[in-house]
C-alpha cells in the first residue's frame, strides 16, 4: 500500500532565530528532518511531501530534496498566502504563515493516499513511525478515521522558553476525546510545568499528561474536511489578524465533536525531542551522537 510522509518545513523558525529546518545538528551534519525520513522509509512509507517556502526551494532541494530524491518519490508544495482558500488576502502587515492546517492543505493535490503529517524539527523516534505505518493501513478501509502519535508532557517542554502543545484526553480504548492547545508551557524550578498563558505563576499541569506533537496519520478525505476549516479560520474575525494560527489538533478536535472523526491514540515506546530555541541545539545534538554510538542508526545517514 503507497503511504506518503507530509513534511511541515515551512516554519520561519522565530523563536529559534533562523532556518532551523536545514540547521546540522546530527554528528556528520545531518538534518533533523533525516532522521524522519529514514525512519519513514525503514517502516514502509514510500513517497515523501515537503511543504516548504518558495524562497527556500533551491537551498532545500541542494540539501535535503534532491539526496532523499535518490531513495523514494519527492513532492513539493508551497505555503504562501496565494495558497489559502476562496482568494483570501492577508492584511498587508502580516510575515507568517497560518499554521500547521494551512501547511497540510496545501499538498492536497499531490496526496491521493493515506499519509502521516510531521513537523520537520522535531525527532520522533523508529518506535513512531512503525506504530504510524500500521495505523494507516488500517486506516485505508476505514471511513472518519485517524490516529496520532502521543508523548508525555514531560518529556516535551524546553528548559529555554515556553512551547505550545495539544494535550490530550483519551478514553478506555485509546480514543481521543479531546485536544487542547496550550499555549503557554513551561517548566518550573520547583520541578511542576505550567500554562502561563493567562499568568505569570500559571495555572499547574499533570507531567505524565499526553500530548501531541504533530505526529498524525489521515485518509485523503481530510482535504476536503481541512479547506472548509481553513475557509472559515480565515474569515472570522476574531483573534490577532498579524499572528493567529489554524492549527492540527484544533482542527482535530473540532472534527471529533461535529463529524464524529474517530482518532486511535497509538502506544509507542518511541522518545521525542526537538528544536524550539537555539539554547536546545546542544541538547538535541548530544542525544543524536548517542543514538547513533549505540547502533540505533548507521554511522552516518
Amino acid at each position: 500500500m503507497n503511504t506518503t510522509l507530509l513534511i511541515m518545513a515551512a516554519g520561519l523558525g522565530s523563536r529559534y532565530g533562523g532556518n532551523k529546518q536545514i540547521d546540522r545538528i546530527g554528528p556528520n551534519g545531518e538534518i533533523l528532518m533525516e532522521y524522519s525520513i529514514h525512519d519513514a522509509l525503514e517502516a514502509g512509507f514510500n513517497k515523501v511531501v515537503f511543504v516548504i517556502r518558495k524562497s527556500m526551494d533551491q537551498l532545500f532541494r541542494e540539501m535535503i530534496g534532491d539526496k532523499i530524491a535518490k531513495k523514494t518519490e519527492v513532492a513539493y508544495a508551497y505555503q504562501e498566502y496565494d495558497s489559502l482558500p476562496g482568494g483570501f488576502i492577508p492584511p498587508a502587515d502580516r510575515t507568517k504563515p497560518y499554521g500547521t492546517v494551512h501547511a497540510v492543505m496545501c499538498a492536497k493535490d499531490l496526496i491521493h493516499e493515506p499519509f502521516a503529517v510531521i513537523n520537520a524539527d522535531d525527532y520522533y523516534g523508529k518506535d513512531a513511525f512503525k506504530a504510524m505505518a500500521d495505523s494507516l493501513r488500517r486506516l485505508r478501509d476505514t471511513p472518519n478515521r485517524a490516529s496520532m502519535v502521543a508523548y508525555y508532557l514531560k518529556n516535551t517542554v524546553s528548559k529555554n522558553g515556553h512551547v505550545t502543545r495539544g494535550v490530550c484526553t483519551t478514553d478506555q480504548d485509546h480514543h481521543l476525546v479531546k485536544v487542547t492547545e496550550t499555549y503557554s508551557i513551561l517548566p518550573f524550578p520547583d520541578g511542576t510545568i505550567r500554562d502561563i498563558h493567562d499568568h505569570p505563576e500559571g495555572v499547574i499541569l499533570d507531567p505524565d499528561a499526553l500530548v501531541s506533537m504533530n505526529l498524525w496519520g489521515f485518509s485523503p478525505s481530510f482535504f476536503d474536511a481541512g479547506m472548509k476549516y481553513l475557509s472559515d479560520f480565515l474569515q472570522d474575525s476574531s483573534g490577532d489578524p498579524l499572528k493567529k494560527e489554524c492549527l492540527l489538533p484544533a482542527l482535530v478536535d473540532t472534527l471529533m465533536h461535529t463529524q464524529g472523526l474517530q482518532v486511535e491514540v497509538l502506544s509507542t515506546h518511541a522518545v521525542w525531542f526537538g528544536v524550539t530555541y537555539k539554547e536546545d541545539k546542544d541538547y538535541v545534538a548530544s542525544e543524536l551522537k548517542k543514538l547513533h554510538e549505540n547502533g540505533s542508526y548507521p554511522p552516518a545517514l
